[in-house]
């Protein structure tokens, strides 16, 4: 049986389309996925992400312990609020799930992580916490609801909606946060457009999803948020990048930082395991067909694979991201297999669409 978020009956009530993702019961659209992508695109939407988990870790080694389980260096958060994205790797290097780490002392980071690879990460991060010795509190705040709102209105949505927010969100730079009471809000997402992303109390969720709509924000699902992700460049954990799937082939090596001496966990598998993939996006310039996951690609002397497709609502045609041999040029033209045929895409360089407007 799936899992609930606090905000699985508003969702019910507004007619949306439900699937179990990652053990959890979730809104896929309600009546127009294209609409809702519009919607982020040039206005403001809204999104339940509480199926995420946050996870604070806590205790005077908090920052040595997170230096030595992530492939990013913390060390580079010194403003409080401040935010770094980051890989967890096992020790062949590969992803045990690509997370956002936020800082607000010494002695305290908060982690989101994915809802599918929540248990594990929790798991994991305690066998690393006893492996190095810092002793350190990993604490699941399973309390916690996620929201975001998303899109060139969005912030002002949110404060039409909640004014009280507006002095301690509105000098926030991207990828920063501000605790205001029991209530986060992070200058973050996963559209490519500006917005909030809104750490509340699970019992607050509700209020705060009817006001952002009632201000204008429209009810979004996962349909959206996979295509403007997409558009955006950005990865999905099981699709683009897993535990098999090193982060330099997934285009993830500027989160790894192998410039410092620094013995994170993982990192000897990383420095033994070349990179053996461009990670690049592909623009399909034919007609009569979509570029899906799986999808193998033609590129010169060698073949490569699709590992996110779709049709960009934005850009009115078929887009992906796609492992493909070393050397493959943006610029270059490939044949990928859809369905019967063989089908041409130009390489690009992603992300191919950015506070809503192309990038190609």
């Amino acid at each position: 049986m799936p899992k609930a978020t606090p905000l699985n009956a508003i969702h019910r009530e507004a007619g949306a389309r439900m699937v179990d993702f990652g053990g959890w019961d979730m809104p896929v659209h309600y009546g127009s996925q294209v609409e809702e992508h519009h919607a982020v695109r040039r206005d403001a939407g809204v999104f339940d992400v509480s199926h995420m988990r946050v996870v604070d870790v806590e205790g005077a080694g908090a920052r040595e312990f997170l230096r030595f389980a992530l492939a990013n260096d913390v060390a580079r958060l010194t403003t409080p609020g401040k935010a770094l994205y980051s890989c967890l790797l096992n020790d062949t290097g590969g992803v045990v799930d690509d997370l956002i780490v936020y800082f607000f002392r010494d002695d305290l980071f908060r982690l989101v992580v994915n809802a599918g690879t929540a248990e594990t990460d929790i798991q994991w991060l305690h066998s690393l916490n006893a492996l190095a010795g810092h002793g350190v509190s990993i604490t699941p705040r399973e309390e916690l609801a996620l929201v975001a709102v998303q899109g060139p209105n969005a912030r002002e949505t949110l404060w039409k909606a909640f004014s009280e927010t507006r002095p301690g969100s509105e000098g926030l730079a991207p990828f920063s946060a501000a605790r205001m009471g029991d209530i986060m809000v992070a200058r973050t997402g996963y559209t490519g457009e500006d917005g909030f992303e809104v750490v509340c109390p699970a019992e607050d969720a509700v209020s705060i999803w009817n006001g952002l709509v009632a201000a204008g924000a429209r009810p979004c699902g996962l349909g959206a948020r996979d295509t403007l992700r997409l558009e955006a460049g950005m990865n999905l954990y099981g699709q683009d990048m897993d535990t098999a799937t090193s982060p330099l082939d997934a285009g993830l090596a500027w989160t790894v930082d192998l410039k410092t001496p620094r013995p994170f966990f993982g990192r000897k598998a990383l420095e033994n395991r070349p990179q053996a993939h461009d990670f690049l996006g592909l623009a399909l310039l034919d007609k009569g067909g979509v570029l899906r996951a799986h999808q193998k690609v033609k590129a010169g002397d060698g073949e490569g694979e699709i590992t996110s497709g779709t049709f960009s609502p934005t850009l009115g045609f078929s887009i992906a991201l796609a492992r493909l041999p070393r050397g493959t040029a943006p610029g270059a033209v490939v044949q990928v297999a859809v369905r019967d045929k063989e089908l041409a895409a130009r390489v690009v360089k992603p992300p191919f669409v950015r506070n809503g407007r192309s990038l190609l």
